[in-house]
């Protein structure tokens, strides 16, 4: 009889043939999914008719496998049951805590970006924004990300693309300043900029690689959370 160990372990595998795929496969074989699962044929040949019959993958008339429609079924659920509310005013929170600065999750509105989600500083000098303002999408480091993100196309966002990550000092206001990183979400869309923002002379003070490191490993959190790849962010 199967041990709830072999149950799990036969999850685990079939899983693992579901994570072959990648963007620019057509299709695999049973001999290509075996070699990138390292499962034997044999197995992988018993996981994949599994798989097949409840509709995750299925198999066209020349033998190669394809993701079947269940997957899109439960990408469709995630998006309508997903809310922003659930995941990132916790994460504010944790990085308000750590920097000691406002921390903000700003998503573009028309020609404007707007404070999605905001947790102020643990200080009695900070920046003053709140949930729901609309602010100048081309003024301020998380505008930037999000015309990044947008396309807009020059020199300096193709290196905000590269970096992921734009800073201003003095830009919408000439005392504050803000540190900003993209968060993406299913198909790696943009979700939305990830920032810090606060007084310029304490954001001078604080290195923008230490906000960039506790951000990104946010942005990671977030971006998995969000159905996307964290893998995209800098070690």
């Amino acid at each position: 009889m199967p041990t709830n160990n072999d149950g799990v372990a036969a999850v685990d595998r079939a899983l693992t043939i579901l994570d072959a795929f990648t963007a620019d496969d057509t299709g695999l074989t049973l001999s290509e999914i075996s070699r990138r699962t390292g499962l034997y044929k044999s197995t992988a040949l018993r996981l994949t008719e599994s798989l097949e019959k409840f509709g995750y993958l299925r198999r066209d008339t020349d033998g190669y496998y394809k993701l079947g429609a269940k997957p899109l079924f439960l990408g469709a659920l995630f998006q309508r049951q997903f809310k922003t509310a659930d995941c990132v005013p916790k994460v504010l929170r944790e990085i308000a805590g750590e920097i000691r600065e406002s921390a903000s999750f700003f998503v573009r509105d028309g020609n404007m970006r707007l404070c999605l989600h905001r947790v102020d500083a643990p200080r009695a000098v900070r920046d003053s924004i709140n949930e729901g303002d609309r602010l100048p999408i081309d003024l301020g480091a998380s505008g930037h990300v999000i015309l990044a993100f947008s396309g807009q196309p020059g020199q300096c966002y193709d290196e905000i693309r590269r970096s992921l990550q734009a800073s201003s000092f003095g830009e919408r206001d000439p005392e504050t300043a803000a540190v900003s990183c993209p968060v993406f979400g299913i198909h790696q869309e943009f979700a939305g900029a990830l920032t810090v923002s606060g007084p310029r002379y304490r954001i001078d003070e604080t290195a923008v690689e230490q906000i960039l490191h506790v951000l990104y490993r946010h942005a990671r959190e977030l971006t998995r959370q969000f159905g996307g790849n964290p893998s995209v962010y800098p070690a």
